[in-house]
């Protein structure tokens, strides 16, 4: 067989799966001291709106749905989103630097790029995702659209 044909047939099986569940996409993290930031892309294939309602993690004291804005001066702010980060049906929501983010405060351990880190994702409807997160506190780029090998999909 050839040896193209057999490596397309292979990487078509390591896609994540395009219909159903709430998918996460490209997830990494950035870690200063003793707090991080989850960064990923989720996309919601159900036919209903869902919402990431909370986050854990075995590797932080604390884990927060935070967005950065501007107020009205201009001055950036951090500030908790205890609702949650809504996810339309068929759409997709993106965490990144300056805006939306999952925030890991009090890290359990040291950590340092080239790690992982564990978080465990609650969705309103989809319930618990668990994703492994690669630390790269050099990337300065929103999550792409995958596939990577720490994509992660709830069992729907």
């Amino acid at each position: 067989m050839n040896l193209t044909l057999l490596a397309a047939f292979a990487a078509l099986f390591a896609l994540p799966a395009a219909a159903d569940g709430v998918h996460i996409t490209d997830p990494y993290a950035r870690v200063i001291g003793p707090s991080g930031v989850a960064l990923f892309r989720i996309l919601n294939q159900e036919t209903s709106d869902d919402t990431l309602i909370s986050a854990t993690s075995p590797d932080a004291g604390m884990v927060m749905l935070m967005n950065d804005h501007a107020d009205a001066n201009g001055v950036m702010k951090m500030t908790d989103v205890p609702d949650g980060f809504a996810v339309k049906a068929g759409a997709e929501r993106v965490l990144a630097s300056a805006a939306d983010h999952v925030m890991l405060m009090d890290l359990t351990r040291k950590i340092k790029g080239g790690d992982t880190v564990t978080l465990v994702l609650t969705f309103q409807k989809a319930g618990d995702i668990t994703v492994t997160l690669p630390v790269d506190n050099t990337r300065r780029s929103d999550s792409g659209t995958g596939p990577t090998p720490y994509d992660a999909a709830s069992a729907k």
